[in-house]
């Protein structure tokens, strides 16, 4: 087959592709141990949240389970990868769980991230992952969750 009989490939990258992407992360404790719906843990995600923005890097909806947390962030500084971030997250955190005294380790080493590519995207996700506490059975309407809530709203912006 010649070049010119070949189908044009999508070029999905150059698609989705925008300044200061929204990404949806899951990140598990190690062994699935629930250590991460208390107070302190909340607060000292709060905290790191609100520091963000010094750091060009911004945490909008979350929900924080009793062994993992889903967070939508965007981070609008190339110098700082998704890794890095999160590496920092789960660093803040663990602060957090050595002075509550649960020993290491505490995460597992790897975190589920996804692009997000548009706005319904956001919407739908944040939909489906709000309602984890009910799903759970830790409540039952997922407003009643403390652990949860958004810290900057945060707004999908495609490349124009």
């Amino acid at each position: 087959m010649t070049a010119e009989n070949r189908t044009p490939r999508l070029h999905r990258l150059a698609r989705i592709y925008v300044q200061s992407p929204v990404y949806f992360v899951t990140t598990c404790t190690a062994n699935r141990r629930h250590i991460l719906a208390t107070e302190a843990i909340h607060e000292s995600l709060l905290h790191f949240a609100q520091e963000g923005p010094e750091h060009r890097a911004w945490i909008g909806a979350y929900v924080l389970m009793p062994d993992h947390v889903h967070a939508f962030v965007a981070i609008d500084d190339q110098k700082v990868s998704l890794s890095v971030w999160m590496k920092s997250l789960k660093n803040a955190l663990s602060k957090a769980m050595r002075s509550q005294r649960i020993p290491a380790p505490q995460w597992q080493k790897t975190f589920f991230d996804h692009v997000l590519r548009g706005a319904d995207s956001y919407t739908e996700k944040w939909h489906y992952v709000r309602e984890n506490p009910v799903r759970a059975g830790l409540v039952r309407q997922w407003q009643d969750w403390p652990f949860q809530g958004e810290i900057s709203p945060l707004q999908y912006r495609s490349e124009s």
